[in-house]
């Protein structure tokens, strides 16, 4: 791609409709590690690092994520795949289905961002509180300290104890945001035409996945999108906050391996 080498990962093989995987603006597409392995068993899958992240390297210049993504799909010989998106990769997901449909078999949004969504107010105490740490912590200059805290957010849920998630997917999410901290992300282009007020727009099946200890906004949002869109499912994961996907790889296989066998 102009400004950029994407780096990721590829395998599997299959008849089964291939897989491609969108990491969150605090992860990476190791993130994506146990699904990979997971579904490569009957299908390709694929996963890259976002200008930003892991190990693509990117000029700072203006780009555009539907653009990299076509490229990926390109390059790795992908006419049509389902989409899986986390979070800010959920709002990638989302905007290249609106630009390329012919190319989205399947759309799977986790706890998603979506653009052009409403500015949310109505934040409780706890994620003020942590958001403030953190916002002291950024502006000591203190990544380390920062990185911690955004696990909190985002790993653990605000409204969780520091620490609720442990072992292997703490030790992972503190590297791939580390990195992230540290790398300066180039501005991405967002589309002419925001995705909110075009989610009826999806004529493909959806899947919509949350989790109950996420934060509010993405709670609300994600009800709104699997409401709005036509042929879209919405799956709560209890006990889950930001990244389910991470947290709990096995009860995650489980939901998308039995919305996709339904197709």
């Amino acid at each position: 791609m102009p400004g950029a080498t994407l780096r990721g990962v590829q395998g599997g093989s299959g008849p089964a409709l291939p897989l491609l995987f969108l990491h969150a603006g605090v992860a990476d597409s190791r993130a994506w590690e146990a699904q990979l392995t997971h579904f490569a068993r009957a299908r390709r899958v694929v996963a890259f690092d976002a200008r930003g992240y892991g190990h693509t390297t990117a000029e700072p210049t203006p780009f555009s994520p539907t653009a990299d993504i076509l490229a990926v799909m390109e390059a790795a010989g992908l006419d049509r795949a389902v989409l899986v998106g986390n979070s800010n990769g959920g709002r990638h997901a989302l905007d290249f289905t609106l630009a390329h449909p012919e190319r989205v078999a399947v759309l799977v949004l986790v706890g998603p961002a979506v653009g052009g969504a409403p500015e949310f107010t109505a934040w409780p105490d706890t994620v003020l509180h942590v958001d403030a740490l953190g916002e002291a912590a950024e502006a000591a200059g203190d990544l380390d300290r920062l990185n911690e805290i955004e696990a909190w957010m985002w790993l653990d849920g605000p409204d969780s104890p520091e620490g609720r998630v442990t072992g292997p997917a703490r030790t992972l999410f503190l590297d791939m945001n580390g990195r992230a901290l540290r790398t300066p992300a180039p501005p991405a282009t967002p589309p002419e035409t925001p995705a909110y007020p075009r989610l009826a727009e999806v004529a493909c099946p959806a899947l919509v996945v949350v989790g109950d200890l996420d934060l509010p906004h993405i709670r609300q949002t994600s009800e709104h999108a699997a409401q709005r869109m036509p042929h879209a499912a919405l799956e709560v994961m209890p006990g889950g906050a930001h990244l389910p996907a991470l947290e709990a790889p096995k009860a995650f296989n489980v939901r998308l391996d039995r919305y996709l066998q339904a197709l």
